[in-house]
């Protein structure tokens, strides 16, 4: 990271001086891999008494202030008291000097309310915060510092934005150019720090004064959670935070109200059951359409009084994994239709059509050129034009603007209306023959996940196996997964809103472990069993999240999908060297994790988190997991390593 002050970095050496000494000391007394945990004490044990100079550092008091007047109050506190208005209970952070003086007043003033989440990286906190919106409905804060902060959080701030995830991001700043002191207030300062992120953010603003701060952050919160929802930001001077309050009588908080979402148009809502009641094939397509528990609910519903095919993109948790109607792994039923209702998907063209990218690249779609296509959702609501998360052009029947959860029950009346005994009949009877698909599917998939059974490495099919006859009689929640790891939504039974949240949004590498400890933060107050699989190459971009994990004693089970590669561009690499037939022998150079290996176990355990693995052989698979989640229901995170097929 660059530079803060002087001061900081002191103290920051000092933080890592001891970190490496602790470190050390759990490297000296790994679990072994196949005993059991140990008991974990709720104090650990404390780190070895400093030398002293080191001693010295630590307590000598900061320089006295020239100026005896003491503030009795300062904007850090009337900026606390307005988050404390929005019903946000975390805010995640890498502490820096552009925002101490909010800093101070959430630690003072506010008694750590809402909570500091401590994180080693402006990236782990946003995702964090997408993780944790993602289970609890509501948003997480994050604030970084300065311009190099909010360049270290534009990653996770663009997968937030694809994912459609609210967040309130705060950046520290400084404004007047007189206030600024030589250094590195100067190369962490800007006219418009958000500027840099102004392409992926819904709004953001840059207050000037108290009454601006409060007002903004209540628009902010308000604009967030507002279908299509996404990332704000508000930049915050560090006057603004850290001097006295002129006048607090002529400050006040305005009170929040929340956008009802929009429900789609009645009258096209009628046009649409009546296409759906009249078709032969209707099938239903999903992507991030269950924004809270009701939304499931009521897709089932729908779906089931017209006993019609449902393909979920996995946006969110929309539709039961083994419901009858689940065709998600029949997606060749899309040639079949006559009618197609995308609700809140982010990508049609790419759910509606076949794409190559090998040699030339071509594409063809699915479907059939009499069907019609009908859109409902709010994507349309709201569009940027500089990223291109939204996909190419795909030509439709029928666009309605809404909230698709929104709408549901009023679409559903509709369809309902319009079925008579005939046509209950002959629904019934095509749900039937879904239903016998759907049982061949999961019986395919099943003797599917038996290939390779005993093989080394581990194949993905079986880690999931043995997960789910672990976690099945739990209340668990997976809330992560590899690239293109489908296998727990063809073998598990998963039924609820919280089982399953999605993908990153941007594909974005670095998503999986932070927001991952995000969702199981939100899970905690639950008691939850919180689960996640995440491949080797994105766990090595922020790695130090298991630091954060043991700080805040958050519960996650963190398997790490270890193929010891970038995957899918090794695949990639391999299918352009043999495109031009110059063979495959040299593709491993600049895709792969090796030479030397890496031993995530042991670099969980140097982070104070419980650690097995690497295991290589499908039979310590059951045990290892069996004594993580053991360790996992005490309220402690734990990572199991485990050498896997490459998907």
């Amino acid at each position: 990271m660059s530079q803060r002050s002087p001061s900081r970095d002191a103290s920051r050496r000092n933080f890592l001086k001891g970190a490496t000494l602790a470190g050390a000391a759990a490297l000296t007394t790994p679990a072994a891999a196949n005993t059991p945990p140990p008991d974990l004490p709720a104090d650990r044990p404390k780190a070895p008494v400093p030398g002293p100079r080191l001693a010295a550092a630590e307590t000598t008091l900061p320089p006295v202030d020239p100026d005896p007047v003491k503030q009795s109050s300062s904007g850090g506190d009337f900026m606390v008291d307005v988050l404390k208005t929005l019903d946000i209970d975390y805010l995640a952070m890498n502490c820096a000097s552009s925002f101490r003086g909010l800093h101070e007043a959430l630690v003072n003033h506010g008694g750590n309310k809402p909570e500091i989440l401590t994180c080693a990286h402006e990236e782990i906190a946003v995702h964090m915060a997408q993780g944790y919106a993602k289970i609890e409905g509501k948003p997480m804060a994050m604030i970084c510092h300065g311009v190099v902060g909010l360049q270290h959080a534009t990653m996770a701030m663009y997968n937030a934005w694809c994912d459609r995830v609210p967040m309130l991001v705060m950046g520290g700043n400084i404004i007047e150019a007189n206030k600024r002191g030589p250094g590195a207030e100067w190369v962490h300062s800007a006219i418009d720090p958000a500027a840099i992120v102004r392409d992926f953010v819904k709004w953001d603003d840059q207050p000037t004064s108290l009454q601006h701060f409060a007002e903004s952050a209540v628009r902010a919160y308000k604009v967030a959670v507002t279908p299509p929802m996404a990332p704000v930001m508000l930049s915050l001077d560090a006057e603004l935070q850290e001097n006295p309050i002129g006048d607090p009588a002529a400050l006040r908080i305005p009170r929040l109200a929340t956008v009802i979402p929009p429900q789609g148009n009645d009258a096209a809502l009628a046009q649409l059951a009546k296409m759906l009641v009249d078709a032969e094939t209707p099938v239903i397509i999903c992507d991030r359409m269950a924004r809270t528990p009701a939304g499931m609910t009521r897709l089932v519903e729908l779906a089931e009084t017209l006993q019609c095919a449902v393909i979920d993109n996995f946006g969110r948790m929309n539709f039961p994994s083994r419901h009858p109607l689940n065709q998600s792994f029949r997606r060749s039923i899309i040639s079949q239709a006559d009618v197609i209702l995308a609700l809140e998907v982010n990508e049609l063209w790419g759910s509606l059509n076949d794409f190559s990218d090998r040699i030339v690249r071509s594409s063809a779609p699915k479907y059939k050129k009499t069907a019609k296509i009908v859109t409902l959702g709010s994507r349309d609501l709201y569009m940027k034009s500089n990223y291109q998360d939204f996909g190419r052009y795909q030509e439709v029947d029928l666009t309605i603007a809404g909230d698709a959860e929104a709408s549901l029950p009023a679409l559903t009346e509709q369809v309902k209306r319009l079925i008579d005994e005939g046509k209950k009949s002959t629904f019934e009877a095509r749900g039937k023959k879904l239903a016998g698909a759907k049982l061949a599917t999961i019986a395919q998939a099943k003797s599917d996940a038996t290939i390779g059974w005993d093989a080394s490495p581990i194949t993905t099919a079986r880690l999931c196996a043995e997960l789910y006859g672990q976690i099945k009689d739990e209340d668990w929640s997976l809330v992560g997964t590899s690239i293109r790891l489908s296998w727990p939504h063809k073998l598990w039974n998963i039924d609820k809103s919280y089982q399953w949240n999605g993908g990153s949004g941007g594909a974005g590498v670095g998503y999986t472990l932070p927001a991952s400890l995000g969702a199981a933060l939100a899970n905690k107050r639950h008691g939850r069993l919180t689960v996640a699989i995440g491949g080797d190459g994105d766990f090595m971009f922020v790695p130090s999240t298991l630091w954060t994990a043991a700080h805040h004693r958050i519960p996650l089970l963190y398997i790490v999908h270890n193929n010891r590669a970038y995957h899918q561009e090794y695949m990639y690499l391999q299918a352009m060297a043999a495109r031009h037939g110059r063979g495959i022998t040299n593709t491993d150079i600049g895709t792969t994790i090796k030479d030397p290996n890496v031993d995530y176990a042991t670099v969980a355990r140097g982070f104070g988190v419980y650690g097995e693995g690497p295991i290589s052989d499908p039979r310590d698979l059951g045990p290892a997991l069996k004594r993580a989640i053991a360790v996992v229901k005490t309220g402690q995170p734990a990572l199991v390593d485990v050498v896997m097929d490459q998907r």
